[in-house]
């Protein structure tokens, strides 16, 4: 399987340069209304798992603690690049996403857009984001994701071998993986290309 921690390193430091091009205009909207969903409150501690280049960072309110993380050492420079342009204050690390280094109970929102379907283990990834959130923390999840009423059919998942080692996970279920994580989810909401990308807003049960 080329869907690895090593491999994923690699390959977006590789598309660090670029990323933008791809991924800002496309996902604009969506991120919007993404962190719309969350119940934003003055003086809350946010993490962004998975944060990239930080086109996030346009549409996060100004008055939180905010803080960062990308696999790839290259999007965390353009990142904080992208954070001084704006001048945003957000402590950026390089971190894998499967072994966050932070204590327990220790955000109110972790932000996850675009990495639950890209990751190796998302279950493991979503295992830590509920650790360090707090109990009445919120996460918030956007990415593309098979339906959840039914498992991927067999051309999907032949697809998904070679999609998930350059791109994408394709099979991914957004209800499957963050029920079993122990999350209850409150808002599930289609944000673009139909109900392939979807916002979802959930708290630890």
């Amino acid at each position: 399987m080329l869907n690895t921690t090593a491999w994923n390193r690699v390959r977006y430091g590789l598309y660090a340069p670029v990323y933008d091009l791809v991924a800002e205009r496309a996902f604009r909207e969506a991120r919007r209304r993404a962190v719309a969903q969350v119940d934003w409150r003055p003086g809350m501690r946010v993490l962004l798992v998975g944060a990239g280049t930080g086109l996030d960072l346009p549409w996060l309110p100004r008055d939180i603690e905010l803080h960062a993380t990308d696999l790839s050492p290259a999007m965390v420079r353009r990142l904080e690049r992208r954070a001084e342009s704006l001048g945003r204050d957000v402590q950026a690390e390089v971190m894998d996403a499967e072994r966050l280094d932070y204590p327990d109970d220790h955000f109110d929102v972790v932000v996850m857009h675009l990495i639950l379907a890209v990751m190796p283990d998302p279950a493991r990834g979503l295992a830590e984001a509920r650790r360090v959130l707090k109990g009445d923390g919120q996460l918030c999840v956007m990415d593309k994701f098979q339906a959840d009423a039914r498992p991927a059919s067999l051309p999907r998942r032949g697809l998904n071998a070679l999609t998930s080692a350059i791109a994408t996970d394709i099979t991914r279920q957004a209800r499957p993986l963050l029920c079993e994580a122990g999350f209850v989810i409150e808002q599930d909401t289609p944000v673009m290309m139909g109900t392939l990308f979807r916002a979802l807003l959930a708290r630890p049960g």
